[in-house]
């Protein structure tokens, strides 16, 4: 397991892992209420990256990160602005 620490990072390489094996990507999303911390885990069973914080301010990256990704797995291209 490997933590990333850039949130960038983090997304890039998540969406990446999911583009390289789409069958086999999990994606686990852990909230610790007594800590306050975020944990975001995605893995295909042979990589596992994961990202943890303890700010509010990722909140808006993170549904950001939900909605690319389940447009991928919809195999939706992003609505234009």
């Amino acid at each position: 397991m490997v933590y990333i620490s850039d949130w960038h990072e983090f997304q890039e390489a998540a969406e990446g892992l999911y583009t390289k094996s789409p069958k086999t990507t999990r994606y686990c999303v852990k909230w610790r209420a007594i800590g306050g911390k975020l944990v975001l885990k995605i893995t295909d069973n042979t990589t596992c990256i994961k990202f943890k914080t303890h700010s509010s301010v990722f909140l808006n990256r993170f549904e950001a990160l939900n909605l690319s990704l389940m447009q991928k797995m919809q195999n939706r291209r992003p609505e234009p602005a």
